[in-house]
């Protein structure tokens, strides 16, 4: 299996952490060498390991960000 090489570019910011320290985080990653895309996964205190993950452009980011702007959060209370 080939190597997946990966750069957090920019630190966007945690979701949640759990107990053993893991966070979900939004971030900017290079993923190969490629141009950086948000990223949304867990990953281990160090970042050397990871949980599977969304991957998103900035385009596909705008339109979810459209979307949750009409949810009512409320109604998951």
């Amino acid at each position: 299996m080939a190597e997946l090489k990966y750069e957090i570019t920019e630190k966007i910011g945690v979701l949640s952490e759990n107990a053993k320290g893991w966070t979900k985080e939004l971030n900017l990653v290079s993923w190969n060498d490629h141009d950086p895309k948000y990223d949304i996964r867990e990953w281990s205190p160090d970042h050397s390991r990871m949980g599977k993950g969304v991957t998103l452009t900035a385009d596909e980011l705008a339109e979810l960000k459209d979307l949750l702007k009409d949810i009512d959060l409320d109604s998951f209370e």
